[in-house]
């Protein structure tokens, strides 16, 4: 015997509905590697004229430190409004686990857990249970996809 105006609530979605799929997240690495290196490239022109006034080691780590913060704030700002250039053009969005839009803080931490557990971070998602990415567990973040 059903009570008339109760209706059963919905079976919750499954966990990894949203979540993009393994190499559709790795052609998406692969395109904003080469979006990055155009960034680093014209990134880097103001130091060539360093060159011939620095010694060539430490010349090279300016340009590597000024590497790891250029890379870094194009990251965390577009990981703030939620996508890449590759991200858009792969359908896929980083949001909190919440579903919040990145505050600066999530975005840099995110960014710098993604640097120093690069390439563990990558096979945790063969395991994860939700498939997410070791610095996405840690960060507190997500990737979702935006396909219909």
């Amino acid at each position: 015997m059903q009570t008339a105006g109760i209706v059963p609530a919905p079976s919750p979605p499954s966990r990894n509905m949203n979540t993009p799929t393994l190499p559709r997240r790795f052609a998406c690495l692969a395109y904003e590697a080469m979006l990055l290196a155009a960034v680093l490239f014209v990134g880097a022109i103001p130091f060539v004229a360093l060159a011939q006034f620095l010694p060539h080691e430490l010349f090279r780590l300016l340009v590597q430190i000024y590497w790891l913060l250029l890379a870094g704030g194009y990251f965390t700002l577009f990981w703030r409004h939620g996508q890449t250039l590759a991200m858009k053009t792969w359908h896929i969005r980083v949001e909190s686990a919440s579903g919040a839009p990145l505050d600066s803080g999530q975005a840099v931490k995110r960014y710098l857990l993604a640097c120093l557990l690069f390439p563990v971070t990558w096979f945790w998602a063969f395991f994860d249970q939700d498939r997410l990415f070791l610095h996405d567990r840690l960060a507190g973040t997500r990737l979702i996809s935006t396909l219909l």
